[in-house]
């Protein structure tokens, strides 16, 4: 029986027991309706029977008020395609296509067609998938429904210009059938918001010297930048003797300065850890839907061009960003950090009684200080093999 049945029941079930007591009192006392009301259902039996007894006391929406149908089908096709977007996100990124729908609007169709939530919306996406004849295994499945919490980060981080505070950190991704544990190393500049990250199959201090070796610091010398300093958390991997730790070793030639988080604490290291939710949240969850992945190269591949995405078109509400892109706000201060990288040169050569010297033009794996060839060699070595 349905509620609007039910409603119906009590009511045409109140006239009727007034009706055998011959007392309207008594029968409105005993279920529970006053007088008044009594009266205006026996006025609506009389009229249209016992179905204009049904409840009507909720107000009915104004469809006048509502978006067309073409844009709520585009509002509810986007919350399926992009499950990990916020009503406010998804206002923004379609009105960058042209389409004007602001976020109550869009919160209000999703409201309808049930996707107000990310995991309703990840359900959706997973049927139609499924509808396309693509099947996931069950291990997939189960992964995938896992939430993590979401760590908050508390207090701000000093940071001046691109390439003076770099915050690298480990995430597990997973485990791919036939291929094992997935691990991404990441690494984000503290001002500009720029991201870089690398898939392994291992988490060891050889693979986070890596991402600095092949993507990083080669990134940074291609701009005429440098990185300055490193934050990271205390793991093994981050942590050791530099004489036979490959991370610190490469640290030292590249004359990067460490730092690392308090312990306990992973929110002093908060931007990676907002970074490594928005990336499960928009790209894992969804990609690992759409597509079952036989390699970390192909998982790479489809890993590249969402990163390439995330730093050129997707905007950030980063503290230097204002609402800029986070490549765009690397390409914005790079002059502001080739004036401090100057000032800081001009500082030290004063005090040591020294000319100033103009900004280094800096090609990948160049000689440095008396070290020369033999740091040069070290700095060669440390590769992922």
């Amino acid at each position: 029986m349905t509620t609007a049945q039910k409603i119906i029941k009590n009511k045409s079930g109140l006239l009727k027991l007034a009706k055998q007591l011959g007392n309207v009192s008594e029968a409105c006392k005993i279920m529970g309706y006053s007088r008044d009301s009594y009266y205006r259902f026996l006025e609506l039996q009389e009229k249209g029977g016992e179905l204009a007894l049904q409840d009507l006391s909720r107000k009915k929406p104004n469809l006048k008020n509502r978006i067309d149908q073409e844009l709520e089908r585009t509002a509810v096709e986007y919350a399926i395609e992009y499950p990990g977007h916020g009503q406010v996100r998804a206002s923004n990124e379609l009105r960058k296509k042209g389409i004007l729908i602001n976020p109550t609007t869009i919160r209000s169709v999703w409201l309808r067609n049930d996707l107000e939530t990310m995991k309703k919306r990840l359900k959706a996406l997973e049927a139609k998938v499924a509808q396309e004849g693509i099947i996931l295994t069950e291990s997939q499945v189960q992964a995938l429904e896992k939430k993590k919490d979401d760590d908050k980060a508390h207090g701000e981080i000093e940071t001046h210009h691109p390439g003076y505070l770099g915050c690298q950190d480990t995430f597990y991704v997973g485990t791919l059938k036939g291929v094992g544990r997935i691990y991404q190393q990441t690494y984000i500049d503290s001002y500009s918001k720029v991201a870089h990250v690398k898939l392994y199959d291992r988490k060891n201090a050889l693979v986070a010297a890596d991402l600095l070796n092949d993507i990083v610091v080669p990134f940074y010398e291609e701009h005429e930048l440098k990185v300055l300093r490193i934050l990271t958390d205390r793991g093994t991997e981050y942590c050791g003797t530099r004489e036979y730790h490959e991370y610190q070793l490469y640290l030292f030639t590249e004359d990067i300065e460490h730092t690392r988080t308090k312990a306990r604490h992973p929110q002093t290291n908060g931007i990676c850890e907002r970074f490594h939710k928005t990336i499960l949240n928009e790209f894992y969850q969804v990609a690992l839907r759409k597509k079952i992945y036989k390699t970390i190269d192909e998982l790479q591949e489809d890993l590249d061009d969402w990163i390439e995405d995330y730093n050129k078109n997707r905007t950030h509400q980063g503290k230097y960003c204002y609402g800029k892109t986070p490549y765009q706000t690397f390409l914005d201060s790079r002059d502001l950090a080739r004036e401090k990288y100057l000032d800081k040169m001009t500082e030290r050569d004063e005090k040591l009684g020294e000319p100033r010297i103009d900004f280094p033009e800096k090609t990948p794996h160049k000689e440095r200080g008396v070290f020369g060839e033999e740091i040069n060699s070290v700095r060669r070595n440390i590769r992922y093999n």
